[in-house]
């Protein structure tokens, strides 16, 4: 006879208790259920393959270096920008190493492209890159990079089908007029035929200075 401590191992043959009446029972129990499942990390080889991107943001310099895995792959992020020890360096420094953590523990990079993408905030402003002709935000322009870069080119657009125009984020503020505009309208000279001003006198005499013979 072999003893077993209770949920000491995956299944367990047999368990006793006391029953509603008194007497013990046994039954089989399962205690899967009970099994907490941690997270693994997925580190990258020490000897890795990498890409670096350099990228310009409304003037605003900067560089991405992503650690890929064996099958191409990102697992790491680093972002350096040219001013170091900025507020901004500092805090892109501290979120690339949220980002390297996240895609390590499983985080698929599709979820964080899309959580990320099109956020707003400043610097913004014209990239110069064709995949992604202008960021809205630092981040806006990092992970529609990466989407672009690893998943598919449609990543970088700024819009359905179109890389390069913006999409506007206001309405017209003057709207078109219901009729075409009618140059008899306004009052002409009986001289010149040019426009008149409020006061009566002409746009052209009051130029040529009445060397055109018509004041």
């Amino acid at each position: 006879m072999a003893i077993y401590r209770d949920n000491s191992k995956r299944v367990q043959p047999l368990s006793s208790g006391a029953g509603t009446n008194g007497k013990k029972a046994a039954a089989a129990v399962t205690v899967e259920e009970k099994i907490v499942y941690r997270p693994l990390r997925r580190k990258l080889p020490d000897e890795r393959q990498a890409v670096t991107h350099k990228f310009s943001i409304g003037g605003h310099e900067g560089y991405i270096t992503v650690g890929l895995y064996e099958d191409g792959q990102p697992g790491e992020i680093f972002i350096t920008m040219a001013k170091e020890g900025s507020t901004i360096s500092g805090l892109m420094d501290g979120f690339a190493t949220a980002i390297s953590f996240s895609l390590q523990y499983g985080v698929p990079l599709k979820f964080l492209v899309d959580k990320f993408s099109h956020v707003r905030f400043e610097p913004s402003g014209w990239t110069g890159n064709q995949q992604v002709p202008y960021a809205k935000s630092i981040l806006d322009y990092i992970f529609r990079w990466m989407g672009a870069k690893f998943i598919g080119p449609e990543y970088g657009q700024t819009e359905a089908g179109d890389t390069t125009k913006l999409r506007p984020t206001e309405p017209q503020p003057q709207q078109s007029l219901p009729f075409g505009p009618v140059i008899e309208d306004a009052p002409l000279c009986s001289e010149c035929g040019g426009l008149m001003t409020r006061n009566g006198s002409c746009y052209k005499c009051e130029n040529c200075g009445g060397t055109s013979g018509c004041s």
